[in-house]
């Protein structure tokens, strides 16, 4: 099983117990105005939207982690690596992404566990390249990017919802340096 311990977090694979907390998550329409045409998701979509992440966990080697406080055991939201197939202009890649509830924002968990994704991607991985997506007015996340020192690349929109979107990217190369 697939686990990444950082100082204050586990990031690790899906269970049962899981899908209560990332629904709640879920539930919360300011965790999800920056995701996909910003609906909250149900029960059943968390279990739908896990159930994918696994299945690219079997397909691709990665996936989204379930991100757990070590201190509690309390799971947190998500973080991870996916295919962004609905933006087929950045096809091929993997992108970065992260999901947190919103009580756990400013406190460093984002970029900590971004910062262990990404090096799982590159390093463990041997991903030669990683982008990230973000939506235009996402401050907070815009934030992260620049500390994983990742590149503004261009700006595009979202193929269905129009909305502005910014991509970023790093190479091996760059993050080694």
């Amino acid at each position: 099983m697939t686990e990444i311990r950082t100082p204050r977090l586990l990031l690790r694979r899906w269970t049962d117990d899981d899908l209560v907390p990332l629904s709640e998550i879920n539930a919360d329409p300011e965790v999800m105005r920056w995701i996909g045409d910003g609906s909250t998701l149900d029960l059943e979509e968390t279990a739908d939207a896990i159930e994918r992440w696994e299945d690219e966990w079997d397909e691709e080697g990665f996936g989204l982690f379930a991100v757990e406080l070590l201190a509690s055991g309390e799971l947190i939201g998500a973080v991870g690596l996916s295919v962004p197939e609905w933006l087929p202009e950045v096809m091929p890649a993997v992108e970065i992404t992260w999901r947190l509830g919103r009580s756990y924002w400013g406190q460093g968990y984002a970029s900590e566990a971004a910062q262990a994704t990404l090096e799982f991607a590159l390093q463990d991985r041997g991903l030669d390249r990683v982008i990230a997506v973000n939506r235009a007015g996402n401050d907070e996340s815009e934030n992260v990017l620049r500390k994983l020192d990742m590149n503004r690349d261009r700006d595009t929109s979202h193929p269905e919802y129009a909305s502005l979107l910014t991509l970023y990217s790093i190479d091996l190369t760059e993050y080694e340096a």
